[in-house]
């Protein structure tokens, strides 16, 4: 079975041109730096097949080392690449972005005090309807904002638009996750909106395989459909208790209401389909 992992970080060793290995110890778990070369020997063991990069916030909107990766196995890896949309220049890199070998789209983060505002004080409104005429497909992240990116997605019907975890933050731990599966159902019925059903292992206390997180899943991968619902893990970003596999086997081992197609269809095919990429074999 393929199975795409929708959201990977990697990262560079600490260089004076990249003085940021401080921060991201303190955001992943994992030893730095994560290369790619790094990525694919886990994923082989995992299981995993293909993989989105998506280069850390730290990074800016430099986009060289996924790319890199993308452009030496384009049958391994692809990118959703960052812009910075306050940025000046950040419309013409948009366009680049287009033809650039190994880029899929944007990912969009509105949810730190840096970029939170960009989404409802006029710095982004230049950018879906641009992303829209060039057909870019874009992941967001804005926990706190998701009936804005309803507004948004109707009001933009070309656009595609990814939401990242279910539209989950940091607080829809446990108990909250209930209510974090009814905020992004009510996104559900906008055919150019699809979910990212990933980093699902970080929003619980509980061991492996998070059982308190099936209901909500269920609900949101009934509500979305298969076809519009995305595994991923955010790897870097698991807990101590969750190695990669055991986020691959939560949802190809554990979860009751997941078998045959409809669970290819989350493992992979759907992002596939959806993204163009891989090629089909």
């Amino acid at each position: 079975m393929m199975v795409i992992d929708s959201q990977v970080h990697i990262w560079a060793a600490n260089t004076p041109e990249r003085p940021w290995m401080e921060g991201m110890e303190k955001r992943a778990h994992m030893p730095v730096p994560l290369t790619a070369d790094l990525l694919w020997s886990h994923m082989r063991e995992a299981g995993v097949t293909h993989a989105i990069l998506v280069p850390p916030s730290l990074d800016g909107d430099r986009n060289d080392l996924c790319l890199a990766a993308a452009q030496a196995h384009p049958d391994r890896f692809a990118v959703m690449g960052r812009l910075l949309l306050n940025k000046p220049g950040a419309r013409e890199k948009l366009v680049a972005m287009k033809s650039q070998p190994g880029m899929l789209g944007v990912r969009l983060t509105f949810h730190r005090d840096n970029d939170r505002p960009w989404l409802t004080d006029g710095t982004a409104d230049w950018f879906w309807p641009e992303a829209e005429k060039l057909g870019l497909p874009v992941m967001v992240h804005a926990p706190e904002r998701l009936p804005k990116i309803a507004e948004i997605a109707r009001r933009h019907p070309d656009l595609t638009i990814i939401v990242d975890h279910m539209g989950f933050a940091r607080e829809t731990m446990d108990d909250e996750a209930p209510g974090g599966a009814d905020r992004i159902l009510q996104l559900a019925d906008l055919p150019n909106v699809s979910v990212k059903v990933s980093a699902m292992p970080c929003f619980s206390s509980q061991p492996y395989p998070f059982r308190n997180l099936h209901e909500p899943l269920k609900r949101v991968i009934a509500g979305f459909g298969v076809q519009r619902s995305f595994w991923g893990s955010d790897f870097s970003r698991l807990p101590e208790n969750c190695s990669y596999r055991q986020a691959v086997t939560m949802f190809t081992e554990d979860l009751d209401f997941l078998k045959g197609q409809d669970l290819e269809w989350v493992m992979g095919r759907g992002l596939a389909t959806l993204l163009g990429w891989p090629a089909p074999r």
